[in-house]
């Protein structure tokens, strides 16, 4: 007896050969898929509680984004066309240190809503603050059923780079009390969910935490056996910081402070210069790339073929709502696998397949769950997510990695499974009241702008 079938399927397994299975089928028993083959084959094989067909649909691990920030989805919009730094400082930072624990928690809402409608079954948040209210946002994972590591910020010094005053005090945070509240949260939510939950390490960017604070995070996470994610080299400034202040490279500085291993996740590396590239091969950490991110804040290109052909772990990640405005994975695969070619004029730089690696395989070794997750194989966790390719814009179908990574977007995802649960069917979210949840985001959005007296809107008239 098993549970669900998804049967008559194009099934991309990502398995080790990389197998497209034609008429495929995949079945699912409790929270693991337990049999993967030809419709034919597979199926008599079983009795199922509810088999879903799925001819002329794709069928794929469930998408992973390894740089999410869920508190920023409520400011979708607030701080377009502006650079890193007065972006930070004149908008998101002080939007975000009026936050209650209310918007901090509709704001996960509203992220993880959007990032199941789109393929994603499983995230890495990037930090939370203390005043977006930890608890509540874990239950909001918990209760729509998603997969993530929500890493607590932790901080000791208010500043960024060589600005040391850059962090308003809406935003400032005591050292001890962040690492108290990230163990606290450790013991009381790492593991919970049925193990969809994990808690990690969130340091902020070299400015804001002491070599002495970076070295008991490390050692830290090691006694919990949990991650760290970290910003890394995101614009040129923290590579001149950190060459100025400690005359290192980024990883030289990582590996001085013990940020290093198969547990930590370095955001952007948009700067990491090629002789870092052997110390993140022969430590294991993974590079998360973020095109739209580090293109609309014109931070610049992480050098991703190059790391990729130093057998570096390049995952992807949509970053948040004011830098790149979705939290659509489909959108970034296409964007990851063609900005490339466009900056080093070479077409067949990054193709679509190594693209779909980094945001499944890639990305699921990133996030520790990388034995179980990533790609569908018996004994794999059931997190599947299933394409409707009968649209306009997605037929006829030569190479169906191809249309998936150039062609498809968030809203062609049709069926999303995770930990064995369908959380969405037929675009159905079934966790979630989707229209309340649309409503009270726009309401309490802008009200987050009336509180700082800004006045965010469209450049030309209205009318």
């Amino acid at each position: 007896m098993a549970d669900i079938a998804l049967t008559r399927a194009t099934v991309v397994t990502m398995n080790e050969r990389r197998e497209i299975l034609r008429d495929g089928s995949v079945v699912i028993e409790g929270n693991e898929i337990v049999d993967v083959g030809k419709t034919d084959d597979v199926r008599p094989r079983y009795r199922v509680d509810i088999e879903l067909d799925c001819r002329d649909k794709l069928v794929l691990p469930g998408l992973v984004d390894c740089h999410v920030h869920l508190a920023q989805a409520l400011l979708r919009g607030c701080a377009d066309d502006m650079s890193l730094i007065p972006w930070l400082c004149e908008r998101v930072w002080p939007m975000q240190g009026s936050y209650t624990a209310e918007e901090g928690k509709l704001s996960a809402q509203l992220c993880c809503l959007e990032m199941i409608k789109s393929g994603t079954t499983t995230f890495v948040e990037s930090g939370l603050h203390s005043r977006y209210g930890f608890d509540g946002i874990a239950e909001v994972v918990e209760s729509m059923g998603m997969r993530a590591a929500l890493s607590k910020k932790l901080m000791d010094v208010a500043g960024y780079a060589d600005r040391p005053d850059a962090i308003p005090a809406s935003m400032v945070e005591e050292g001890r009390s962040t690492m108290e509240e990230t163990l606290a949260m450790i013991k009381k939510w790492h593991g919970k969910a049925n193990d969809r939950i994990h808690v990690w390490f969130g340091p902020r960017t070299p400015g804001a935490c002491t070599v002495d604070f970076y070295r008991e995070i490390a050692e830290r996470a090691k006694e919990h056996g949990t991650g760290i994610t970290i910003h890394l080299a995101e614009v040129r400034q923290d590579i001149e910081y950190m060459r100025k202040e400690f005359n290192m490279t980024p990883m030289q500085f990582m590996e001085y402070c013990g940020l290093v291993g198969e547990h930590v996740i370095y955001a952007h590396g948009v700067w990491l210069p090629e002789e870092d590239f052997a110390r993140l091969r022969e430590t294991g950490g993974t590079v998360c790339h973020c095109p739209a991110s580090n293109l609309k804040l014109a931070s610049g290109i992480a050098p991703v073929p190059e790391m990729l052909k130093s057998r570096v772990n390049v995952a992807l990640g949509c970053d948040g709502g004011p830098s790149n405005n979705c939290y659509d994975m489909m959108r970034e695969m296409k964007l990851a696998a063609i900005v490339h070619k466009g900056w080093l004029l070479d077409p067949e730089v990054l193709p679509a397949e190594a693209v779909l690696e980094m945001a499944t395989v890639n990305g699921a070794r990133a996030t520790l769950w990388g034995d179980r997750l990533g790609s569908l194989e018996p004994g794999k966790l059931a997190d599947v997510i299933v394409l409707d390719r009968r649209k306009p814009h997605l037929v006829p179908v030569r190479n169906p990695v191809s249309n998936l990574v150039y062609a498809a977007n968030g809203g062609d995802v049709d069926t999303v499974i995770v930990d064995g649960e369908i959380v969405m069917r037929e675009r159905e979210v079934k966790t979630i009241d989707e229209a309340e949840v649309v409503a009270l985001a726009q309401e309490l959005g802008l009200k987050v702008d009336e509180r700082l007296g800004l006045n965010i809107g469209p450049r030309w008239p209205v009318v």
